[in-house]
């Protein structure tokens, strides 16, 4: 039999932002203490509200299923000494089983006979094992910060006042954080705060809504979502639906209502990023924007409750939203007093980090690095030296102190100020591009050298001082920073060598530390980070490990490489020379001779050998320009035309002769052959 099963924790108001959190880790530890009891469930739904975490589970078991229990005891021989008296281990086995040695049964096996204990084991109702189930459920839940209330032990996330467990029509008999279940739930704090009898566990979500609670929390959102959205169009325009946010004004109330409010408009004279970020991060509102994504004079809160006077609800919200606005207006009114140069001095007493230095140091190491990239990569060198210069300064800006994340924003803001050129004020932010896994890159040049500067300035360094990333710590986001490092290079088709990139920061850090010691480790890290890069895009390992057996120290190569081998494992001949090239790896590293590459063609005899030989120098000729040219596509779609003289050779070829002139004539083939394929890659991995 199978029945439905509800449970559900009742308490004050749960943290917002670790709400969604909480059901997932409350409603995977129900399923798995289910499945550990061995008890089946079919469909499972997840409720959270400020004031609830529940599951529903259908078609639960009514109870375990019956189990055979074997237990194995000591070998037969080994039970009884030479007079037949019964050992202390054959004693204390059917001691524990709770028989008597003459009720155990014995097991023959291929190493011998032993002492057994069967029985059959009665499943237990699946009310009886609710009150563990729950248990381990709430000791899995990741809430570091527990609290106690009134008089009690029992410790939760926030103070609990009721608890549901039905299963089916009835009340499971559980105790848990000193409450006893029951059948009422509570409705909306203020709109039914009355208890409410809950029939059934099916109608658990209906009779919740019927009290002003969406219980479901995706629901809910989608209500906080759509709400925003209706009301941003009667304002004449749309409005920025932030997830983050979203999320967390859903896990703030149980029955969502939208509702605009409006503020003056000389407020918009301050950049939109710092309102917007104010309604954002302070007050939970959503901003509204016209069709070219210019703020609009509005916002739109979502409050808890129906208000029979909404006009009150929103005067409410402009009231307090207005000082934060003045604040904002003021930051910005007492930065633009002096220019963002004016600030240079105070990175001076801001420490970067203590072994390498202030700010300051750091600004200076990195304004040289961004000078040299610019001139290798043929940019301007003056602009990447001045965004450099200037990278660090809103940081020292009231703005930028009351809300950070708006560093490098405000930056270019203010560079725009004083008059820099766009170059370099948007390099300003776009220092900090990208900011996240698929977040979109710096456009402007001096954005993309500045960007590459103070991430291998940091990453030398702090590989430098020993501080690299461990499994569990990584205080300087240096694998995101190594991340960024190659898709700058790789997806702008920026043709650098990392590896002298990491030399010149690493002569930058010669007074603070010795980095020259540690730029091969820094720069086989960064590589390493191609792995999970790759892997995003569908690219076969084999493929990324094939290229970096070659160990290419320019990234923007390496992918060239890369996108080659994953379209000629594609080809029909592709497994056959990889299989060949395996091959050919493993004859030569046997042989002492096998540096030779010398080919005698007087010592040419088979027809195989010839024709191979031929092959062989004609594709030299066609692929080296590709190779000169980087086109390792058009190369290996060449070098394909050799599986069938290469197949021939191993055919009727003998490579190891008895003549060892002849040897190694057929050896130098395999070398130069082998030689061709590893200007690309080294294809033998594809074979493993």
């Amino acid at each position: 039999m199978k029945q439905d099963l509800l449970i559900e924790i009742g308490t004050e108001e749960l943290p917002p932002k670790a709400l969604p959190v909480l059901s997932e880790a409350f409603s995977k530890g129900i399923v798995e203490g289910l499945q550990q009891a061995r008890i089946d469930c079919g469909e499972v739904t997840s409720f959270a509200t400020p004031r609830r975490l529940a599951i529903l589970l259908q078609d639960v078991d009514v109870k375990q299923p019956d189990q055979q229990i074997e237990r194995r005891g000591p070998a037969v021989k080994a039970a009884f000494d030479a007079d037949g008296k019964p050992s202390k281990a054959i004693e204390g086995f059917a001691r524990s089983c709770g028989v008597s040695i003459e009720e155990l049964e014995q097991l023959e096996t291929d190493k011998g006979a032993w002492f057994v204990f069967r029985k059959q084991e009665q499943g237990k109702p699946t009310s009886e094992l609710l009150q563990g189930i729950i248990n381990y459920a709430l000791q899995k839940l990741p809430a570091p910060k527990r609290m106690r209330w009134g008089d009690k032990t029992s410790e939760f996330v926030r103070p609990a006042h009721w608890l549901v467990c039905l299963f089916g029509d009835a009340v499971v008999d559980v105790n848990v954080l000193g409450l006893s279940a029951g059948r009422e739930t509570r409705g909306h704090r203020f709109h039914h705060p009355e208890p409410v009898t809950l029939e059934s566990p099916a109608s658990y979500e209906l009779q919740l809504e019927e009290c002003y609670v969406i219980a479901s929390f995706d629901k809910r959102l989608q209500k906080v979502k759509s709400g925003a959205e209706a009301v941003a169009e009667t304002l004449g325009g749309k409005v920025i639906i932030d997830p983050e946010l979203l999320k967390e004004v859903t896990a703030l109330v149980e029955w969502p209502v939208a509702v605009a409010g409006n503020f003056e408009q000389r407020y918009l004279d301050v950049p939109q990023e710092c309102l917007i970020t104010t309604m954002q991060d302070n007050q939970k509102y959503f901003a509204v924007v016209d069709s070219n994504h210019k703020l609009l004079p509005h916002f739109i809160t979502t409050s808890n409750i129906e208000s029979r006077d909404v006009q009150k609800v929103s005067e409410g919200n402009e009231r307090v939203i207005r000082p934060r606005f003045s604040d904002a207006e003021f930051f910005w009114q007492q930065d633009k007093k002096q220019p963002l140069e004016a600030r240079i001095e105070a990175t001076r007493n801001i420490v970067f980090q203590q072994q390498l230095g202030t700010l300051y140091e750091k600004t200076q190491r990195v304004t040289s690095l961004a000078g040299e990239i610019a001139r290798m990569s043929g940019a301007n060198v003056a602009d990447a030296k001045r965004a450099a210069e200037l990278s660090k300064c809103d940081l020292m800006t009231d703005m930028v102190g009351e809300f950070p994340k708006l560093q490098g924003i405000m930056g270019r803001y203010y560079a725009l100020q004083d008059g820099e050129n766009e170059n370099v004020a948007y390099a300003l932010e776009e220092q900090y591009m990208p900011r996240f896994a698929g977040d979109q890159l710096p456009q402007h040049e001096a954005g993309r050298i500045l960007s590459l500067a103070d991430r291998l300035d940091t990453l030398m360094g702090i590989f430098a001082i020993g501080q690299k990333p461990t499994g569990t710590k990584d205080p300087f986001a240096l694998r995101r920073a190594a991340l960024a490092v190659l898709r700058i290079l790789i997806e702008n088709a920026i043709n650098l060598d990392l590896k002298e990139l990491l030399g010149i920061a690493a002569k930058n850090l010669a007074d603070k530390v010795d980095a020259l010691a540690k730029v091969d480790e820094t720069f086989d890290y960064i590589l390493e980070r191609l792995n999970a890069y790759y892997k995003d895009q569908g690219v076969a390992a084999s493929v990324v490990e094939a290229v970096a057996k070659l160990k290419p120290t320019t990234p923007l190569d390496f992918h060239k490489r890369v996108l080659a081998v994953d379209q000629f494992r594609k080809l029909n001949e592709a497994e056959a020379l990889a299989a060949a090239n395996k091959r050919i790896g493993n004859i030569l590293k046997k042989q002492a001779s096998s540096a030779n590459t010398d080919i005698d063609t007087a010592l040419l005899q088979e027809d195989a050998e010839k024709n191979l030989y031929k092959a062989l120098t004609e594709q030299q000729s066609v692929v080296r320009p590709l190779f000169e040219k980087g086109d390792y596509e058009a190369a290996l779609q060449s070098l394909a035309g050799l599986r069938e003289p290469v197949d021939r050779f191993f055919d009727d070829v003998m490579v190891i002769a008895e003549d060892r002139a002849l040897q190694n004539n057929r050896l130098a083939i395999l070398n130069q052959l082998r030689s061709l394929f590893l200007e690309i890659a080294d294809l033998s991995v594809l074979a493993q």
